[in-house]
């Protein structure tokens, strides 16, 4: 029995999401560790799980030798250096809708405690004051929310603004305006608008190099006098240096501020105005929100670690969305066929050509050519190769991969095809079958078999119509003592020879199969392991 895969949960995580782990592998928790044991230690390891506060340097992924998936458990994975862990082929895996609903409601607080003063109002009660003058707010009823970016959780707080009778103005360039009519919210088409009209503006943008400090002091100078702004998104987005200008020059009537630039922080520029809510990163701070997130990255996590792939992967170069569930069922038939032209071409091959027919041609197919490369360069270039690092390796390498579609497939449903070119063509073809989208071998050699894929198999082509030749094989494979499971062989045709596929229940070296071609007089034949 294989060792069991290994898994360090560095962080707090939901009992519910650790336990989901213990099921399948080794899990330690390292949650009182120093910085000295953890780098010593993660390279024991083949899973990472952290939160916000572990940072996953270059340095910390070159020490994690084993590392193959690192798990975030929350949406954003600031802390995580995906260059490095990309160039390692380690996937990052977070839980992208984990706490949506939570900053949502959050982001709702703030917009209340923005209008009405209610922690400003409360502070003073409990130090003995009492000032109802001093803490009067305004309705929302009616008043202008301005949105920077509505993904999952700027469009969640998009509904409950609107149930509040608040206008809804909202600005995202990639949002379709079909989407904002199905939302019942006006469009923006530039962010000055927003600036230009709303009576409290809430950003809900990534942080990356585009978005920071994208609410600026020329942003404040085009908002209305007396503006409200909350930020329950990223740190840095607001820049905190130009509110407090706005602030002090009377821009800004208040600021519901959740994230800052670093964190943690006990000493904000923002810290000083008793116009500022201020909370600690609580966004995601409800128990719902900690057990999705701990459940879903777990689950990302144990889907890389058991070969599989994970569908909230953030590094690799593509999303497919909706169409996970069409199109992932066919990446291990994709995997096995790299695998198996690969050892069945003379030299390493210069290109593949892979064709999808069927149902699956009609959706982008791109994971699943690169998972056609990640199987031919298994085991074949140094380091670790997965989805997410194989298209570099194999620009490094001159190998090259085209794509063709034929939406109608002949024999099957769904059909995958790939050609290796290594100065003469050699193909081969799979499909996934039933409900539990089976591997099956389909065409070897541009002829048409009939597989179930096994770790050991033995690939030969034969002078076509010649009587005993399988009786042959078998013959010195009883002497071998291997035992044949399955053969299937090909449609010759009019082809001078006819191709034999054999299922092998233990390996065969090479000299055996040289004994074989000898003493059943074949053309060729070729090992193979999958």
């Amino acid at each position: 029995m294989a060792d069991r895969k290994r898994v360090l949960v560095k962080e707090k995580l939901a009992p519910e999401g650790v336990e989901l782990l213990r099921q399948d592998f080794d899990v330690d928790l390292g949650m009182d560790w120093t910085d000295e044991e953890f780098m010593a230690r993660i390279k024991d390891y083949d899973g990472l799980m952290i939160r916000s506060a572990t940072k996953v340097t270059a340095d910390v992924i070159a020490a994690g030798a084993r590392l193959s998936v690192i798990g975030r458990a929350g949406v954003g994975v600031d802390n995580v250096d995906l260059k490095a862990a990309t160039k390692r082929g380690i996937i990052v895996v977070n839980a992208p809708t984990s706490n949506v609903l939570s900053a949502a409601e959050h982001t709702i607080g703030m917009l209340m405690a923005c209008a009405r003063n209610i922690p400003q109002a409360h502070a003073a009660l409990k130090a003995g004051r009492w000032e109802r003058s001093k803490f009067g707010g305004v309705e929302l009823m009616g008043k202008t929310l301005g949105i920077i970016g509505l993904g999952r959780i700027g469009s969640l707080v998009a509904e409950r603004a609107r149930a509040l009778k608040m206008n809804v103005l909202g600005y995202d360039p990639y949002v379709p305006a079909e989407r904002f009519r199905e939302m019942g919210l006006d469009r923006a088409e530039s962010p000055e608008r927003v600036y230009r009209e709303a009576d409290f503006i809430s950003v809900h943008l990534p942080k990356n190099k585009d978005t920071l400090g994208f609410v600026d002091d020329e942003a404040f100078t085009k908002m209305k006098d007396g503006v409200r702004i909350i930020n329950v998104a990223r740190g840095g987005i607001v820049d905190e240096e130009a509110l407090a200008r706005a602030i002090e020059n009377g821009k800004v009537a208040s600021a519901a501020i959740d994230v800052y630039p670093s964190e943690p922080t006990t000493d904000d520029i923002l810290f000083k105005y008793d116009q500022v809510v201020n909370t600690p990163h609580l966004g995601a701070s409800t128990k719902e929100a900690q057990l999705r997130a701990g459940v879903q990255t777990a689950e990302q996590v144990a889907l890389v670690l058991k070969g599989q792939f994970a569908p909230n992967a953030v590094n690799v170069p593509f999303s497919l969305g909706e169409d996970a569930d069409e199109i992932m069922p066919f990446a291990p038939v994709c995997e096995l066929l790299g695998k198996l032209v690969v050892q069945l071409v003379d030299d390493p091959p210069e290109s593949f050509d892979v064709e999808f027919e069927g149902a699956i041609a009609r959706h982008d197919t791109r994971v699943l050519s690169m998972a056609v490369l990640q199987g031919a360069l298994a085991d074949r270039v140094e380091g670790e190769i997965s989805i997410v690092n194989v298209a570099n390796i194999a620009e490094e390498r001159g190998l090259t991969v085209r794509e063709t579609k034929q939406p109608a497939a002949v024999d099957y449903l769904n059909l995958v095809t790939v050609t290796a070119q290594d100065g003469e063509a050699v193909t081969v073809a799979g499909t996934a079958l039933g409900v539990k989208h089976k591997p099956r071998i389909v065409q070897v050699w541009a002829q048409d078999v009939d597989l179930v894929p096994c770790r050991n198999m033995l690939f030969v082509r034969a002078k076509a119509q010649v009587p005993g030749t399988f009786g042959k094989i078998g013959a010195k494979m009883g002497e071998f003592g291997i035992n044949i499971n399955q053969v299937s062989v090909g449609e010759a045709g009019d082809a001078a020879h006819e191709v034999m596929g054999l299922a092998l229940d233990a390996p065969i070296s090479a000299e055996q199969v040289a004994e074989v071609v000898e003493a059943a007089g074949l053309v060729d034949a070729r090992r193979v392991i999958l």
